[in-house]
């Protein structure tokens, strides 16, 4: 029952209904589904509403577009937290980083890392929401590297593992077609980051 108001007709409640989160995982999960097998492009409100089960309207109500429906998918996907530093050396923390990294993006389908890269070139909004979502893991990524070993990196190291270690990681993925096994990744460590990452 609502409140009466100044002119003692009744107002709706505020207070409303509890948000099901049974409903919201449904609705996340026919978006990912959705967009590894359609693409970005011909992803609708509609189709997630017919796979997931939920009104269209129940959709709109929690995500006001296609970017921030998808945004939101992903970032429910997103990634386990990365190992901690031991310390015992900067070479054995930038391993353990990175191997975690290649796993984490190994397991994530390919079709849907090609339809993200494709709404994000063609979806200024939804490019804007991954970014802010990027920026945040790499931000958790690579808050505590070098940290606490002694070894100096070189200024703007974690900048630089962030841009560089993701990049060639997908590369060999969706590009090249190959794994990232245990050689490519001592191969990007000891080649490739070490030398970027150390003070010289």
């Amino acid at each position: 029952m609502g409140t009466p108001g100044s002119s003692g007709v009744p107002r709706p409640s505020t207070k409303g209904r509890p948000r099901d989160s049974s409903r919201d995982l449904a609705i996340l999960d026919a978006t990912l589904a959705l967009l590894t097998e359609v693409g970005y492009e011909q992803l609708s409100m509609e189709a997630v509403a017919g796979r997931s089960g939920a009104a269209k309207t129940t959709i709109y109500r929690r995500y006001p577009d296609k970017a921030a429906l998808v945004a939101a998918a992903v970032e429910r996907r997103g990634p386990a937290k990365p190992p901690p530093p031991r310390g015992k050396n900067l070479r054995a923390d930038v391993h353990a980083l990175t191997a975690w990294l290649a796993r984490n993006i190994s397991e994530q389908d390919v079709g849907l890392l090609g339809a993200l890269f494709t709404g994000m070139r063609n979806d200024p909004r939804l490019a804007q929401a991954m970014r802010r979502i990027l920026r945040r893991d790499e931000t958790a990524m690579t808050d505590n590297l070098g940290h606490p070993t002694a070894e100096p990196l070189a200024p703007g190291a974690a900048t630089l593992f962030a841009e560089v270690a993701p990049a060639l990681i997908v590369h060999r993925v969706v590009v090249v077609g190959e794994p990232c096994d245990a050689a490519f990744v001592a191969h990007l460590v000891d080649d490739i980051l070490l030398p970027l990452l150390r003070r010289t």
